[in-house]
């Protein structure tokens, strides 16, 4: 019973520290997003070659990515100060937020149960996943200088 006990308070405390620091939680997952989107773009720029089996494991890892991205508890109230680039209109449009990411998911998803035959249609997915990322960007993300 003892044993049972400290299983459930370890992974109680395991499930708080999952999203302990909500900047820095967001800030590794867009990290992973744009390395899983830098590899399948080194096989569209034909840097790397096609291989259909490596890009739908990429296309999948980075649905997971965008599965694991919960608006709620990574942008919680107060997170938009501090090392962020988390643009106010996060918080002022938090909807609109929402929808861009569910859209990005979308596309995702598509992406992998339609996963492209050679290079010029995975281009075409990651123009569209790329116009995911540059839309909430431009809306939802500050410049750095």
């Amino acid at each position: 019973m003892r044993k049972l006990v400290i299983a459930i308070s370890l992974l109680a405390f395991a499930g708080s520290a999952a999203y302990a620091d909500p900047i820095k939680d967001r800030q590794a997952l867009m990290k992973e997003r744009g390395k899983l989107a830098g590899q399948i773009s080194k096989v569209v720029k034909g840097e790397t070659p096609f291989d259909a089996a490596a890009v739908l494991d990429a296309l999948k890892a980075l649905q997971a990515n965008a599965e694991k991205f919960d608006v709620d508890t990574l942008f919680p109230a107060g997170s938009d100060k501090g090392d962020t680039t988390a643009a106010p209109k996060i918080w002022e449009d938090m909807a609109g937020f929402k929808a861009a990411e569910d859209k990005f998911l979308a596309d995702t998803k598509a992406a992998v149960a339609s996963p492209p035959a050679d290079a010029d249609a995975l281009k075409a997915q990651l123009n569209t996943l790329g116009g995911d990322c540059g839309t909430c960007h431009q809306t939802y993300r500050i410049k750095k200088s």
